[in-house]
Parts: structure tokens; C-alpha cells; sequence
């Protein structure tokens, strides 16, 4: 069982409210997930010549936490002068000119115990195990600006409990989904994707229809249409929350048997699997409610 966030702002001088309205939505979910949990940020307008890795830094061996000022400046000298770090707690966000792939080679050699959660421009991700709330306070999640954001809450029922098998999940630039359900069949997409050459970081099933629903992206798919495909390829159970570097898209399967109910006033739309994580936002009381039907693909665009 997990719990399903999601936030998106219609007007730009409200962006900054973002993370402040949505950290009660997290924290609301603890009961479904109390595992992990973690939070995807997306910028609107961003300099078009700029990408982003998002970083995790596990504990080393001797406990010692990683260094990220003098990761920072070797970036600068090493890889591009022009490079920033936001770095929080064991997590941090390079922002660079240069080439993507060079600089994700870069980091892994030099950096082989850092792992690189996300990339994009928009896009930036933070998860770790723990209550929801202890995250959220330890990244200042409610600090966060910006057009959309999807979170989650992890009760973990089909792997490990590490910060990579948390969700969100990501694959390709921009593209992050969460998961509250169960798939039957993520090894069957891994034999059907590899090939392709698409790489596999976890066992997780959520991560499974991560890469399924980028491929098709990829593909030429619009989001729509990747979705509706999951239906003949992913067997299981699902409510799917996803975004994107301009859209917030939520699915259920067929049965729909995992809770979910979307909240749109003129503000905002708000997404979770419980009402509880909605009932604190402002005009709550006059917003149009719905549970989503199944198998019925709403799209809402920052």
C-alpha cells in the first residue's frame, strides 16, 4: 500500500506556494507509506542551454557524510566552470552547460558511489527512506518552487527499502511516474525492453512501467497514447501519477481498485489517494471534486 501526491499551480505568482501546499499532502499519506518517500519539482522556463542531474549520496563506509563543497568544486574546475550545486542533507542538483552524457560520465567515473536519481531541465528529484515527514523537513521540501511537483509514500511489498527503490521513479529527461499497486509482470517488460537497450537500475515493478511508458514517449507516442498502450502490456493493478516537464497525467486501471481523487479549483490541481491530504488547501472547500474513472487518461497542463 502507497500513498499518491500530486500539485500542480495554474498561475505563475503562486508558484511559490508550491512546496508549502504540498507538504501536508506528503505528510498526509504517512499511514499508506511510512517506508520512504520523495518529491519530483519541476521549473517552468528554464534556460534552454542548462540540464540537471539530480545526485544521492549513500553513507560511506566509515559513516563519514559526502562532501558536496569540494564535490562542487571539482565539478567547476573538472567538468564545467559555469556548473552550480544545490546540494541538501545526502542529495544535490548540478546544473550545467555542458553536454548531458558528458557530464553523466564524468561524475560516474570520478564518482562511482553517487548515484544519479534524475536528469532534465525541468526536473529535479529527491526520495530516502524514512517518515515522510522526517524527508520532507531534512530536504525543505517546503521550500520548493515551481509549476508541478508528484510525491509518494512507500509501504514496500515487492523489494528492498533503499532510497533507488523509492518513487518517484525516472527514466529518459522530464519524465518521472509513482505507482500505488502492484504489477504481475515487470520481468516480462524488462525481456521486452532490454533489447531495445534500455538499462534497468532496481527489481521494483514501478519502475518497470516507468521505462514501458518513456520507451514509448521516445517512440513518438504523445502521453496519452503511451498510456493507453500500458493497457495491453502491464498486467496488474494501478494508479499511476505522472509528470512531465509541462504536464501532471493520472491513470487508473480498468478495475480501479486503488483510491485516488483529484481536487481543481481555479488555483490548482491536486491530486492524492486520500481526501485527507487535500482537506488543508486553500478553497478546498469550494473545489470540484472527483474521483478519476477507470482506465480514463487525465492530462492537465502547467
Amino acid at each position: 500500500m502507497c500513498g499518491i501526491v500530486g500539485l500542480l499551480v495554474k498561475k505563475p505568482e503562486l508558484y511559490s506556494r508550491l512546496g508549502e501546499w504540498l507538504v501536508p499532502m506528503l505528510v498526509g499519506m504517512t499511514e499508506r507509506g511510512p517506508d520512504s518517500a520523495g518529491l519530483a519539482v519541476f521549473v517552468p522556463d528554464p534556460d534552454p542551454e542548462t540540464t540537471r542531474l539530480s545526485l544521492y549520496a549513500g553513507s560511506s563506509a566509515t559513516g563519514a557524510a559526502f562532501d558536496w563543497p569540494v564535490f562542487g568544486q571539482s565539478v567547476c574546475s573538472g567538468l564545467d566552470r559555469r556548473a552550480q550545486v544545490d546540494f541538501r542533507h545526502n542529495h544535490a542538483t548540478v546544473s550545467f552547460l555542458v553536454p548531458p552524457e558528458e557530464a553523466r560520465t564524468w561524475i560516474s567515473e570520478r564518482y562511482p558511489a553517487l548515484r544519479i536519481l534524475a536528469s532534465g531541465k525541468n526536473m529535479v528529484l529527491y526520495k530516502d527512506v524514512g517518515l515522510p515527514a522526517e524527508i520532507a523537513g531534512k530536504y525543505r521540501f517546503a521550500d520548493f518552487s515551481g509549476s508541478h511537483m508528484v510525491g509518494h509514500t512507500r509501504m514496500a511489498t515487492e523489494s528492498a527499502v533503499t532510497p533507488d527503490r523509492a518513487h518517484p521513479f525516472t527514466a529518459g529527461g522530464d519524465f518521472c511516474l509513482v505507482h500505488n499497486g502492484s504489477l504481475s509482470n515487470p520481468h516480462g517488460i524488462r525481456r521486452m525492453l532490454e533489447p531495445h537497450g534500455i538499462h534497468f537500475d532496481t527489481d521494483n515493478d514501478t519502475e518497470a512501467a516507468c521505462r514501458f511508458l518513456e520507451w514509448r514517449l521516445r517512440e513518438g507516442d504523445t502521453l496519452e497514447m503511451a498510456v493507453k498502450r500500458s493497457f495491453q502490456e502491464l498486467d496488474g493493478f494501478f494508479t499511476f501519477l505522472m509528470g512531465t516537464a509541462h504536464q501532471l497525467a493520472l491513470v487508473r486501471d480498468p478495475f480501479a481498485c486503488k483510491p485516488a481523487i483529484v481536487a481543481e479549483t481555479g488555483d490548482y490541481v491536486a491530486v492524492a489517494s486520500e481526501f485527507r491530504s487535500l482537506a488543508h488547501l486553500p478553497g478546498i472547500a469550494d473545489a470540484d471534486l472527483f474521483e478519476p474513472a477507470p482506465e480514463e487518461v487525465y492530462i492537465w497542463t502547467a
